[in-house]
């Protein structure tokens, strides 16, 4: 964009959206129901277990059908709009959860499960939780005994559902219970920040944008459903049950889920399941290729890696490349849902490697000034 200035013509920092991809008008169930409906039988989420005896595995009508039944058990405790927590690590019940939540119109509060007592108090009380889905133990550490300990500093806190209680919580839902109408615009999710500027804040983040960034994310990438995601990033944050779930639910894509992130592990999943994509964060990546046990994998399927969360070291891309892995980056934030920003896996620019890329289809950028808000003028 460019203005003038007295007489002179400037650059300016604003870029209009591009058109490139529909934004859809949808939530994230019909997102759901549209790759039940497209690929019925596909394998779409695969437990990412040590011992592959372990890996229960889920087809597109099987995440349907279990998240509309989680749906209903929720709305057998509350009612559409409120705000039910979920704290644990990375399993499938997750994921089943989020769907389960967005099907009933029920607003999903996402925690850490790495949060201490107060980091917990903090964010069931300002996010007036009414509920909360919890692991029972998380690295030794008893978390409904910490909610028990703690639900008096969260007023709003009414239900407990312990996931050793699964089974009986789905049987709770009655079977002819009718799921609500929710808009796309409606709320799914409060994230909350990593308070690097202050005190944590809670986005909230509608099924229109959630739903939207993790599908054009998929497509800038050039994923597709052939693609199997090993998905290590931790689920209560965007990159792990936005960009990566729901980029890979919308291409019809496999979504393999260790419990979290283990270099090892990782590795492994990716020789075993013929992983092809993987998002993660640089220090992950290091430690991957770092590991002692590289050198003896089968990698060959592993196609594309995409970076983000913090700078990229360029000789970390280049070794990666040097193994026949393509390398993409991207920027964004929690509130923008959360991407803004990607360079693409062939990308022609030729300094692509120090940046993080351009901006994604239909996203508008303006760098202001504070003290103005006015664009601010790009430096030369």
């Amino acid at each position: 964009m460019a203005r003038g200035s007295h007489g002179s013509q400037r650059a300016w920092s604003y870029v209009a959206a591009n058109a490139s991809q529909t934004v859809l008008e949808q939530t994230l169930g019909d997102a759901l129901r549209l790759a039940g409906k497209t690929w019925p039988s596909k394998p779409a989420l695969i437990q990412g277990a040590l011992e592959t005896s372990k890996r229960r595995k889920w087809t597109f009508q099987d995440i349907i059908e279990q998240s509309e039944q989680v749906a209903r058990a929720l709305l057998s405790l509350f009612e559409p709009g409120d705000h039910v927590a979920i704290w644990m690590a990375n399993q499938p019940e997750w994921l089943l959860v989020e769907f389960g939540a967005a099907l009933a119109g029920l607003t999903l509060v996402t925690v850490n499960p790495a949060f201490l007592d107060e980091e917990l108090i903090f964010v069931l009380k300002q996010s007036k939780a009414r509920g909360i889905v919890v692991q029972d133990v998380f690295r030794e550490r008893n978390l409904v005994s910490v909610i028990e300990r703690v639900r008096s500093d969260a007023p709003s806190l009414e239900t407990i559902i312990p996931l050793s209680s699964w089974s009986d919580f789905l049987r709770s839902g009655a079977a002819d219970l009718l799921l609500p109408n929710v808009h796309p615009n409606d709320v799914a999710q409060i994230q909350y920040t990593s308070g690097t500027t202050g005190i944590p804040k809670g986005a909230r983040l509608t099924h229109r944008n959630l739903a939207n960034n993790g599908r054009i994310y998929a497509l800038t990438i050039g994923a597709g459903p052939d693609d199997t995601w090993i998905n290590p990033m931790p689920m209560f944050h965007t990159a792990g049950c936005g960009l990566a779930t729901l980029g890979a639910l919308q291409t019809g894509g496999t979504q393999v889920l260790p419990p979290g992130f283990d270099p090892e592990l990782v590795l492994r999943l990716f020789e075993e399941e013929r992983g092809t994509v993987m998002l993660c964060v640089p220090t992950m990546l290091i430690r991957m290729l770092e590991h002692p046990s590289i050198g003896d994998r089968d990698l060959s399927s592993w196609r594309l890696v995409t970076l983000g969360g913090a700078p990229v070291p360029p000789e970390l891309v280049r070794r990666t490349q040097s193994m026949g892995i393509k390398v993409a980056i991207g920027f964004g934030q929690t509130e923008a849902s959360p991407y803004i920003t990607h360079t693409l896996p062939d990308d022609s620019h030729p300094e692509w490697i120090m940046t993080v890329g351009r901006p994604m289809a239909q996203t508008e950028i303006k760098i202001i000034d504070p003290e103005t808000g006015e664009p601010a003028a790009i430096q030369s």
